[in-house]
């Protein structure tokens, strides 16, 4: 049986992404997608125009959402949410706590960038912004490529936006436990996104993944984007030790931004439950 071609991670103008939810949909269908999720950044104001749109063109669609968390030693983690409830209230009021952070650490950013001679970032970042309210880290690199500092948008990340480098900024995101209450209490399955890419230690990663499991996470994204073979096989054993579900998303933000366009990611290996089939 040929393997299902979903995508469950990936992100519309409502967030970072630099397609409307509409537009997202349509490409993910002209890529082959099969099953679809749109997990904006900390928000749900997407998800009905996409579901309209993929109810028209019939591509199966499920309603999803990323959470923002802070974990560890000013670790940002991002735990997806798959078919949870859009109406939910507790996830409704916890997702806008989440998202009333984001404008103070936008100024925050572009006093840091001003310091090393990118000036007006704030009010360039936010021309790029279809939300305001969720003005991110994106925004400030679109802006960055646009003045000419950097030729793309991986650039940015690398010498200004990154952990350590000089548009960098702590932030208290949600916690783990808070992710884990909204998600689940609205009916969702929660699902560590792209686990590959956090700085964190085996140890650090392994208390992750146990505390995660412990508060009702079902699944980690073994394929996201681009990923190394031995990171493939790597996440694949973590999956079958803690009993995870497997989910597979590009992270598609856009054209030209991306790491992988939806859809055109390899398949899971065939031992590991499909977070799909629980869905």
């Amino acid at each position: 049986m040929k393997p299902l071609n979903a995508d469950l991670h990936c992100h519309s103008t409502v967030s970072d992404g630099l397609l409307a939810p509409a537009e997202l949909v349509r490409r993910a269908q002209g890529n082959g997608v099969e099953l679809l999720a749109l997990t904006d950044h900390d928000e749900l104001g997407g998800l009905a125009a996409a579901r309209a749109t993929a109810d028209e063109i019939g591509l199966r669609f499920v309603d999803g959402v990323e959470v923002s968390i802070s974990w560890g030693d000013d670790q940002t983690v991002h735990i997806v949410g798959l078919a949870v409830d859009p109406a939910n209230a507790a996830l409704l009021e916890g997702l806008q706590q989440v998202r009333s952070g984001r404008d103070s650490r936008a100024g925050r950013m572009a006093a840091e960038l001003d310091k090393v001679g990118i000036h007006g970032a704030y009010d360039g970042a936010l021309r790029h912004v279809g939300n305001p309210a969720l003005i991110s880290r994106s925004h400030f690199a679109r802006y960055i490529v646009e003045q000419g500092y950097a030729k793309d948008v991986k650039s940015v990340f690398e010498h200004w936006l990154a952990k350590g480098k000089p548009g960098y900024v702590e932030h208290s995101w949600a916690t783990l436990e808070d992710a884990l209450r909204w998600i689940v209490g609205a009916d969702g399955t929660a699902v560590i996104a792209h686990p590959g890419r956090y700085r964190l230690s085996q140890a650090e990663r392994r208390e992750l993944f146990a505390a995660f499991k412990d508060l009702g996470g079902r699944g980690i994204e073994v394929l996201s984007g681009v990923q190394k073979d031995d990171e493939v096989r790597e996440l694949s054993r973590i999956a079958r030790e803690f009993g995870f579900l497997a989910s597979r998303g590009s992270d598609f933000h856009g054209p030209g931004e991306s790491w992988i366009d939806l859809g055109r990611m390899p398949d899971l290996p065939e031992d590991l439950t499909p977070v799909w089939s629980q869905l």
